[in-house]
């Protein structure tokens, strides 16, 4: 077009050069394009008859210009600067400058408005033809260092970063280096390999008494398995069975001496163990076990016994190879008469590893995670043990041959024991947090990095710059900060627990192990997601960590049944204030909830969109307590109802399980927003305090996003509120984005854990 004649002639034809450019850029053109410039050109009154037919020419798709040509039309047009690039028409009026034309008024008018009819939007016209003056937004975002890093891990590491180092470095040795095998027998030697060395540096013991080779140091205990969950999820499972399962078992359920004989060398792995609880027609109803430990007074034994397949002990970790002996979870039989269940240390192999007579084991095989864990299936046929073999702590047999026990109440006592089993429900969520931090670290990491799409014609953009892909990942790792904040609180709450307070802190670790190891589910997904082909490549990690804390959602009790264990705490917690309350405090609390209704309720506070009050702490934990508040007060009208009109009990609860999972999940999360809330009041390093403050907020408006039709339905919130709180969570997420990798590095994973390409630093 440039050097035909008829440009020459008339030199105000170059006016429809940028024009003629876009439209053929993309190498097609529509109907509707034609149509329109067609009408562009029939009415442009200042043409020749010549002119016309040649510009017409210029728009016929079965003669497209060449691609040397575009790229000619593209050199000319460039020659212009881009401050005349504000649209087609002062493009053209400049491109005709330089051969010194100048154009007519009519002529210059003549494009006016022709990108709104084409669909351009007219201010990025400039872009088409210098794309390198585009500058968004969304390309500028990037990583920044608003706070310190190292006084961030300081704070989340605490009184145990020196041991936490101590063990990451031990995990960095190349002893501790991945094996990339698909053969059990090699990934189950290595593992137990591994533990072994972790018991050579006192780890394995660490929670056990001084006189038996430990430090009485329960929360050390629980901060290595978080810390050995950066590395490898079979040597932590490995591991807690052997020194938390089965030692503890050995600790909380026997007397002094079991500790003498068995402990010692249960912390050094000198004696490899089981805990086998779990049966295949039992598994979260441990009072339902079916093994059955019967008493001989004249020998002063117990036979242990599988009464039929379906009561074997099933998926017993460290049974299928490595175990030699096993706390066993039977029911007593004295006398002919049942006293529940109880706990007794059972041989299951001798030292060179042959079963003893009676014990059938049969090995689980592989599972969808954790092959470097032996799990197995134990049957007991008549094992005859001798009597110090029950672990006598709650319950015992006396030298009369007869049942006695210091709680006289069966309930009670059964609760008891398996209250001091708790730790397990402590432990399986930190190591799940520490999983959801090692996903998110290189999720992050790779969303920083990796670059893909971007303004047409300009550099591509790092997808953590996309406002979808911080929507997927930022309130997850606001998830985790909060998470790691609630979990040291229950682990402090376990370590100091009194009697009275063994039940609320078992509902709570419940809760917490239920409401982390879902998150860690979520979060894995998401992470592989994020990171798209590359995220289901073996060698970044994510599918390990998938498959190997799958099984979280179901260890140590199955979530959904432990989200009603936690509700029906709730209700007898509710319950037992109402039963000692007096006539002048039941007066009282009716009042509180009018108040609350007056607050609370008015159309002014159910509409305020302000952003002070949105993005207020006090706001956010008025707003949770209110709903735990009203979710169980609903749930215990609604059983009372049920049981008023006759109901069974049983059927009652079954009615309500969904309610009562949903009091369950009000409770846990307002607990983690109270604590989020005060560890960021307890933060004295201003840039981590004012870091800290932006995910507490992110957590708490990202649960008002989830739980915002029970709001809605509850009168508690109006529609504009909601859809506001949305655009602060967006916003939040937004300037979030620029700390999640200093966010992530505060972890401190070691980079040998990591151990994924898309998570090395540039």
């Amino acid at each position: 077009m440039i050097h035909h004649p008829a440009v020459k002639q008339n030199p105000s034809l170059v006016i429809f050069l940028p024009l003629l450019y876009t439209v053929w850029s993309d190498d097609v053109l529509t109907p509707t394009e034609i149509n329109t410039l067609h009408a562009l050109i029939n009415k442009q009154q200042w043409l020749s008859t010549e002119e016309r037919s040649f510009l017409l020419s210029q728009i016929d798709p079965s003669n497209p210009p060449s691609a040397e040509d575009l790229r000619n039309w593209l050199k000319e047009i460039r020659k212009v600067g881009v401050s005349h690039a504000i649209s087609f028409a002062s493009l053209g009026n400049a491109l005709a400058s330089l051969s010194g034309h100048v154009l007519q008024p009519e002529v210059q008018r003549s494009l006016v408005g022709v990108e709104e009819t084409l669909g351009i939007i007219p201010q990025e016209v400039a872009y088409t033809f210098y794309p390198e003056s585009r500058k968004t937004l969304t390309q500028a975002q990037g990583t920044l260092h608003t706070f310190n890093v190292d006084a961030m891990a300081n704070m989340l590491e605490g009184k145990h970063a020196n041991l936490i180092a101590k063990v990451k470095t031990i995990l960095s040795d190349p002893e501790f280096a991945y094996l990339d095998t698909d053969s059990l027998s090699l990934q189950r030697e290595k593992v137990l390999r591994w533990a072994k060395h972790l018991a050579k540096q006192g780890f394995g013991s660490i929670a056990y008494p001084k006189e038996y080779g430990g430090q009485n140091d329960m929360a050390a205990y629980f901060t290595i398995m978080e810390t050995l969950s950066y590395h490898d999820l079979s040597l932590v499972v490995k591991f807690g069975v052997q020194f938390g399962l089965w030692g503890m078992s050995v600790y909380f359920l026997g007397t002094e001496k079991h500790h003498k004989k068995y402990l010692k060398d249960i912390g050094t792995l000198a004696l490899p163990g089981c805990f086998a609880m779990t049966e295949t027609n039992h598994g979260s109803n441990v009072r339902g076990v079916e093994t059955t430990a019967t008493y001989n007074h004249q020998y002063k034994t117990f036979t242990i016994h599988t009464p039929h397949e379906l009561a074997q002990k099933e998926y017993i970790g460290n049974a299928a190879l490595h175990g030699q002996m096993a706390t066993v979870f039977a029911k007593l039989i004295i006398d002919g008469k049942d006293y529940g269940v109880s706990a007794f240390v059972v041989p299951l192999r001798d030292a060179s590893g042959k079963l003893l007579p009676g014990i059938t084991i049969e090995d689980c095989g592989r599972k969808m995670g954790l092959n470097g864990v032996d799990n197995g299936k134990i049957s007991f046929n008549t094992v005859v043990i001798p009597k110090e073999n029950m672990l006598d702590r709650f319950a015992s047999v006396d030298e009369h041959g007869k049942f006695v026990s210091p709680i006289a109440s069966d309930n009670r006592r059964f609760f008891t024991m398996l209250g001091t089993l708790v730790g397990g429900r402590i432990g399986i969520p930190r190591s799940a947090l520490a999983t959801s931090k090692s996903g998110l670290t290189i999720a992050i990491r790779y969303g920083d990095q990796r670059k893909q799409f971007g303004p047409e014609g300009a550099a591509e953009v790092p997808i953590l710059n996309y406002r979808t892909h911080q929507r997927r990942l930022m309130p997850l790792l606001a998830n985790v900060y909060a998470l790691h904040f609630s979990l040291q609180y229950l682990t402090e709450r376990f370590i100091n627990r009194t009697e009275e307070e063994m039940q609320e802190i078992e509902a709570l670790a419940a809760g917490l192990k239920s409401f982390a190891t879902w998150n860690n589910t979520q979060t894995l997904q998401e992470c592989r997601e994020a990171c798209g082909g590359k995220g289901y490549l073996s060698e970044n990690r994510i599918d390990a960590l998938k498959n190997d804390s799958d099984i979280y959602t179901t260890f140590e009790g199955d979530n959904t049944v432990l989200m009603q264990l936690v509700a029906k705490s709730r209700l007898t917690e509710f319950k037992q204030e109402f039963s000692n309350m007096n006539a002048m405090r039941i007066l009282n609390y009716v009042a509180d909830k009018a108040k609350t209704s007056l607050t609370e309720l008015n159309p002014f506070v159910i509409r305020n969109t302000d952003e002070e009050h949105l993005l207020d702490p006090e706001f956010h934990l008025s707003a949770f307590r209110f709903r735990e508040r009203d979710i169980l007060t609903s749930a215990a009208k609604r059983l009372k109802r049920h049981l008023d009109s006759g109901m069974d009990s049983f059927d009652a609860f079954n009615i309500c399980q969904h309610h009562l999972v949903e009091v369950a999940f009000a409770h846990v999360e307002r607990v983690i927003l109270e604590q989020f809330q005060l560890a960021v009041q307890r933060t004295s390093d201003e840039g981590c305090k004012k870091v800290l403050n932006k995910l507490c907020v992110l957590f708490a408006l990202n649960q008002f996003e989830k739980n915002k039709g029970w709001y809605l339905e509850n009168g508690y919130m109006e529609g504009v509120k909601t859809k506001v709180i949305r655009k602060h969570l967006n916003q939040l997420c937004w300037e979030v984005r620029q700390d999640a990798v200093p966010l992530t590095d505060a972890f401190k994973i070691p980079e040998a854990c990591l151990s994924a390409p898309i998570a090395r630093r540039k």
